[in-house]
């Protein structure tokens, strides 16, 4: 089985493509390295694998050689879209038009889509709940989705918030943003610290993704919230949970969250398929807070 990864060398991308050339498939990255080669240079010398120099803009060479495709390229998160709407515009919703268009009915197409499109309803909320999203990156990626699950052999994971350590890191993601200032800047301010999101371990991701390559004939044509119930947390309760390990400040502010998300999602529908994440935020918060004392230890000792 011949498999790509657009935008292989990201953050979830790298961890992707290592377990799919663990799991013995053949891959091929396709990224346009903005980011630099740094990240994915550990995997260059696996025989199973192949980098490619590309710009999905433009479409992907020899599209039709791969029997499926994980589509992981395009701009993340809140703030990078909302720096750059047109890119995001061109990047996340046109490109994947571009993909599905060049793609046989036999391919299989597995999209990373997102629980922000649910934006601030304050409920539970299942995959047939009514979308409201309220960013430029909730509103592109759901308009991804809907070009990807126009076609019969597809399947869209709706990601809660991922968390957790990369070879290629996010900051930018609440979890590992949360846990950064409270080791680099002794502090963090929380903006609407009542709202409610849900989370997912990136290593969850992979599976989840793993998951449903091995199950596709089940799953096809479907949409799955991909996160767990014990992942539902309040923005003050990760602010907690980050204190119970590292002693710094958090500041109640009662300015509002531009990006404001309030929501409890509801993941029995890939509970009852079969796949439940395992780990813990806790976990994550470790194993972040391990990854940036280091590097402020690092940064100190260069300078002496």
């Amino acid at each position: 089985m011949k498999i790509l990864v657009t935008g292989g060398a990201g953050y979830k991308g790298i961890k992707l493509t290592t377990r799919l050339l663990e799991e013995g498939y053949k891959v091929t990255v396709v990224d346009n390295f903005m980011y630099g080669y740094e990240p994915i240079m550990f995997l260059a010398e696996n025989k199973n694998l192949e980098i490619v120099k590309q710009d999905i803009r433009y479409g992907i060479e020899n599209l039709s050689k791969f029997d499926v495709i994980f589509h992981l390229a395009g701009i993340s998160g809140f703030p990078a879209c909302a720096a750059n709407p047109s890119s995001a515009e061109l990047i996340n919703v046109r490109a994947t038009q571009l993909l599905v268009d060049e793609l046989s009915k036999d391919q299989i197409l597995i999209n990373p889509s997102t629980t922000s499109m649910y934006g601030k309803k304050g409920v539970t909320c299942h995959e047939e709940t009514e979308v409201a999203p309220v960013s430029t990156y909730a509103i592109t990626k759901y308009e991804a989705e809907k070009i990807v699950q126009d076609r019969e052999n597809s399947v869209s994971l709706r990601f809660a918030t991922v968390f957790g350590v990369a070879p290629k890191m996010r900051l930018d993601l609440m979890v590992n943003d949360f846990a950064y200032k409270a080791v680099n800047e002794g502090a963090v301010v929380l903006f609407d610290s009542f709202a409610k999101r849900t989370f997912i371990h990136i290593d969850d991701t992979v599976n989840s993704y793993l998951f449903v390559l091995k199950n596709f004939e089940q799953m096809k044509g479907q949409v799955y919230n991909a996160g767990a119930k014990h992942l539902n947390y309040s923005k003050k309760d990760i602010a907690n949970i980050i204190h119970t390990h590292i002693d710094y400040d958090i500041i109640d502010s009662k300015l509002s969250d531009k990006d404001l998300r309030n929501f409890i999602v509801s993941f029995d529908k890939l509970e009852k398929a079969g796949f439940i994440p395992q780990k813990t935020v806790e976990t994550g918060v470790e194993e972040l807070l391990k990854l940036y004392s280091f590097f402020e230890y690092y940064s100190h000792f260069k300078t002496i």
